[in-house]
């Protein structure tokens, strides 16, 4: 299958120098890369044009974000495949041979590689690992990372398997289901949108996996730091949302007001700690819930229709109960642990 890898960049040209000429030594034999520049303003799209002319640029007026600027690179790529790739990552040659195998079963839509630290690739890398789960009230984690701990990779997540979703980092998925699903939610902006997408397929009846034979080695960072507030409140702004998107009725009104409740329930030792950035990014992205109901009822009616499962069957691919509580009061400190525990939080 023709296969288009499309790397989004604003102000990433130091990237690109580090990490592109890897991408461009990958030896599938139908590739095309495409680079979305998001109005840089570090001159990437001239020096791309003369330094790799054979990569198509797309140049967008504004920056779009991770979600539109990939969007709207889409209509320039040309492979039945897409592979939505990080600027900060670094790909050996034949990697996406395994991840491309993966999708001969016509129930896979979307696959991801194994993602380890660029810095220490004895580690799992955060924003995707072996692969991404929820847990039963919207909570994400992974194969390999926990909340903030990240596991040493000792091949214990080496098998290949269904997850609920795979990482915006390294995406692999066929054209014709991205287009069908609407692409990534471009309200989403950026974070969260990949899991928002999986989801999406999931509701139309496809299955996601992560294929570990394949290894990809995660920069990570550039974009928004891990300590910064913008991305705390992005990752509770988008996480609500996705939950009132794709969620039936009948499992929203019990999940949504519990959710709540826990992330509430966490908010004092923000306040113990003198450490406003939680409590408060989350009550912003409670409040741009609130005040764009339109806006979600929007974008719900879209993903509801695609609807082809039930919530009953989605459920079995999430963790039954609150990693939360698993973590914090079970000391469960790994997926392995978590992925084993049975309903009952």
């Amino acid at each position: 299958m023709d296969l288009s890898v499309v790397i989004v960049t604003w102000n990433g040209r130091p990237l690109l120098e580090r990490f592109l000429p890897s991408v461009l030594a990958t030896d599938y034999p139908a590739l095309e890369v495409v680079v979305a520049d998001n109005a840089s303003e570090d001159g990437t799209a001239a020096w791309l044009a003369e330094t790799y002319p054979d990569v198509v640029v797309v140049r967008h007026a504004e920056n779009g974000l991770f979600a539109k600027g990939n969007n709207d690179a889409v209509p320039s790529a040309s492979g039945d495949v897409l592979c939505f790739l990080n600027n900060d990552v670094e790909v050996p040659p034949g990697w996406l041979t395994p991840l491309v195998a993966a999708l001969d079963d016509p129930e896979v839509v979307a696959v991801q590689p194994k993602l380890l630290q660029h810095g220490d690739r004895t580690r799992f890398e955060y924003a995707g690992a072996s692969g991404g789960f929820l847990d039963a009230f919207g909570y994400p984690f992974t194969r390999g990372r926990i909340f903030d701990a990240l596991e040493p990779d000792i091949g214990q997540y080496d098998d290949a398997r269904d997850v609920f979703w795979a990482t915006g980092a390294a995406l692999v998925v066929r054209r014709e289901a991205f287009e069908s699903a609407g692409g990534f939610d471009e309200s989403f902006g950026m974070h969260m949108e990949e899991i928002d997408l999986c989801w999406r397929l999931q509701l139309a009846g496809f299955r996601i996996r992560s294929v570990p034979s394949s290894v990809v080695y995660h920069y990570g960072g550039w974009s928004l730091k891990s300590e910064s507030f913008r991305k705390a409140y992005l990752n509770h702004r988008n996480q609500l949302a996705m939950l009132l998107k794709n969620l039936s009725l009948l499992r929203l009104a019990w999940v949504l007001p519990l959710r709540i409740l826990l992330t509430l329930g966490t908010l004092p030792l923000g306040v113990i700690k003198q450490d406003w950035k939680q409590p408060a990014a989350f009550l912003g992205g409670l409040a741009w819930i609130c005040v764009r109901p339109l806006h979600i009822i929007e974008r719900r009616a879209e993903a509801q229709r695609a609807r082809r499962i039930s919530d009953k069957i989605l459920a079995t691919r999430m963790h039954p109960g609150s990693i939360a509580l698993q973590y914090f009061l079970r000391g469960k400190k790994t997926a392995t642990e978590l992925l084993q525990t049975g309903p009952g939080g």
